[in-house]
């Protein structure tokens, strides 16, 4: 129907685009104290981006991303998420040739093809930061006091710092040895994607919803069992400066995040119904993965707009209001539209937030509708207030009503 919208997509109005705004603005705000600088990426990328960056054998490239062919035979992909499009920037823009390191943030919508679900929708939102060019943990320590920070801000609780460290390349051979082992005296139980995983990378089974493949995958072995010197390391230098820097945390061995690009850190904040409400990690050879040329440590994280609104709503936390309305300015005749209108601009362009008459209503229904939208104060102008220079002012609240000389209005709501 050319009425309703697409499924899993959603229209963005009235108390949820004001709460998404409030979101986004503490976003930019906080990230302005960090000096991460924002970044747009195009919505659409080369197919083989998401290939190489997020890994063939994940769920997002093998079962959830939007791919088609333009019209010059090209496979696009609408992003799945933002890490890979920021990557790409960072290379294809020579942004490496900076003074080091590059700290980028983003607001963007993202795609995936998954059954909706509370939180995350086809097209979601996601705010994130990419912190590329440095290998000391203080990184991850910075976007985890951002998210600290931005939770505590926006009002919610109940979202706790996760941690867990899934090594590197080197020493998650080991790792994947003894894992396969385990898995293969479980085999039957699992179900048939995890089975496929096993073969190809099965760090994923871990990352399984299937009940029947949690349960089982709750006595596999341990990543940070098998870390070798460095990644241990820096493990436990990530949890002394947490320790320090006073910011509880649990090492929840169950993470290992949906994406290939991980390697060392792993991180999620959730609440205590386990539902996450954003991930991240470390992604030291992603830039490496999307070109070889390259090589810069990096760590990042993203959290959906929808679920933050969601946590929002469960957890019954307010954000404060849309601003009111400050004055309404009625109109009374068609002789006083203009004369209405430019003192309505006037006070506009000074920042005051007017509304007024669009609808030739007769004055009782202007101020009736100047109640339902809840301005605070209204002014009813016609030719005799013009040719007198002379307004009343009244306040909606409390009914008091003060009278003006029209060329002190402005002056009056700037001072309010």
């Amino acid at each position: 129907m050319i009425t309703q919208r697409p499924k899993g997509t959603g229209d963005w109005y009235g108390p949820n685009m004001h709460k998404r705004t409030i979101i986004e603005n503490l976003a930019r705000k906080l990230c302005k104290t960090y000096n991460i600088k924002e970044i747009i990426t195009p919505v659409f990328e080369h197919t083989v981006l998401f290939q190489r960056g997020v890994g063939e054998t994940t769920d997002v490239v093998q079962k959830e991303m939007y791919t088609f062919e333009d019209k010059g035979g090209r496979s696009i992909t609408l992003k799945p998420e933002g890490t890979a499009g920021v990557i790409r920037a960072f290379i294809e823009n020579s942004i490496f040739n900076e003074s080091q390191p590059t700290k980028l943030f983003y607001v963007t919508p993202a795609f995936r093809y998954e059954q909706p679900q509370s939180g995350r929708l086809r097209q979601h939102h996601q705010f994130g930061v990419e912190f590329i060019g440095s290998k000391s943990p203080l990184a991850e320590v910075e976007l985890i006091t951002l998210i600290t920070r931005f939770l505590k801000e926006i009002g919610l609780r109940n979202a706790k710092l996760h941690i867990n460290s899934i090594g590197c390349a080197d020493c998650r051979k080991d790792y994947n040895a003894a894992l396969m082992e385990f898995l293969n005296k479980h085999k039957d139980g699992l179900c048939g994607t995890c089975k496929e995983r096993m073969e190809k990378n099965p760090l994923r089974v871990l990352d399984c919803k299937v009940p029947t493949c949690k349960d089982i995958v709750k006595d596999a072995p341990r990543t940070i069992d098998y870390l070798d010197d460095d990644c241990r390391q820096h493990f436990e230098e990530l949890q002394s400066l947490l320790t320090q820097l006073e910011i509880p945390y649990v090492i929840d061995t169950g993470i290992v995040r949906g994406l290939d690009y991980y390697t060392k850190t792993v991180f999620e904040f959730v609440n205590e119904d386990g539902f996450t409400l954003c991930g991240g990690g470390r992604y030291d050879k992603l830039v490496n993965e999307i070109d070889e040329k390259h090589d810069f440590p990096s760590v990042g994280f993203g959290m959906g707009i929808e679920r933050i609104i969601q946590f929002l709503d469960d957890e019954g936390v307010e954000l404060e209001e849309e601003p009111r309305v400050t004055l309404y300015v009625g109109i009374l005749g068609d002789k006083a539209k203009a004369g209405s209108y430019k003192i309505v601009n006037s006070l506009r362009e000074a920042g005051i937030i007017v509304e007024t008459d669009y609808m030739d209503r007769s004055v009782r229904a202007q101020m009736k509708y100047a109640n339902k939208i809840r301005a605070k104060y209204t002014v009813i102008i016609g030719e005799n207030e013009l040719n007198e220079k002379l307004v009343n002012i009244k306040n909606m609240d409390n009914g008091d009503q003060i009278e003006l000389p029209l060329d002190q209005i402005v002056d009056y709501f700037i001072n309010l």
